[in-house]
C-alpha cells in the first residue's frame, strides 16, 4: 500500500481554543498539498513535538501551493480569518506569484477571496505575520441560522504561476469570532 503524498488534517485535533468560539489550526490540523514528502515540505511529527515548540511547517518548494482547514461555526456570529506566516532567508519563487485567502460557509457555499498583497512587496517577512492585516480584515457571516451545512472551509493558495517556490513558513490558520 503506497502513502499518499498529502498531508491531510487530523481532525481530532482540531478545536475551539478557548470559550469565544475562536480556533487555531496549526499545520498538522491542515490539509497540505505535497505535506507528507519531504522533499516539498518539513512538517514536525506529533512525537517531534512533545515538547511544546511552536509547530511550524516549512515549504521547501512546491509549484501548487493549497493548505486547506475547516471548523464547525456557530450562527448569527461573524468571523475574521489569517493565516499567520513568515519567510527563512532562503525564500525564492514568490515575486509574480499571487497568494489568496479563499473561504466558503458550507460545502456548497460561495467562495469569498482575498489576493495576499502583503506578500507581494518583495519583503519577505522573516518574523511572523498576520495576512491579511488586521487593518484590513477578511470576514465571513454572520451564519444564517437555517444553513444546513456550518462547517465553514478556508484555504490559502498560489497554483496560478506554475512557478517553483519555497521559503515559506505556515504558523497557524486563526479563526476569530469578531463583535458585529
Amino acid at each position: 500500500m503506497t502513502k499518499e503524498p498529502h498531508q491531510a488534517s487530523e481532525p481530532e485535533a482540531i478545536s475551539p481554543r478557548s470559550e469565544e468560539d475562536n480556533f487555531i489550526l496549526k499545520p498538522r490540523e491542515l490539509n497540505i498539498i505535497w505535506g507528507d514528502n519531504s522533499c516539498y515540505w518539513r512538517i514536525p511529527s506529533r512525537s517531534q513535538n512533545n515538547n511544546n515548540v511552536e509547530e511550524v511547517a516549512e515549504l521547501v518548494m512546491v509549484s501548487w501551493l493549497e493548505v486547506t482547514g475547516s471548523v464547525l461555526l456557530k450562527p448569527s456570529i461573524c468571523y475574521q480569518i489569517t493565516f499567520k506566516l513568515s519567510f527563512n532567508g532562503g525564500a525564492f519563487g514568490w515575486s509574480g506569484s499571487p497568494v489568496f485567502l479563499m473561504a466558503r460557509i458550507g460545502a456548497k457555499g460561495r467562495y469569498k477571496w482575498r489576493r495576499l498583497k502583503e506578500l507581494e512587496n518583495g519583503q519577505l517577512p522573516a518574523t511572523p505575520i498576520e495576512v491579511p492585516s488586521i487593518d484590513d480584515p477578511f470576514v465571513v457571516g454572520p451564519l444564517p441560522h437555517n444553513l444546513p451545512d456550518k462547517r465553514l472551509y478556508i484555504g490559502l493558495y498560489e497554483v496560478w504561476s506554475g512557478k517553483w517556490k519555497g521559503g515559506l513558513k505556515l504558523h497557524e490558520a486563526i479563526i476569530k469570532k469578531i463583535l458585529n
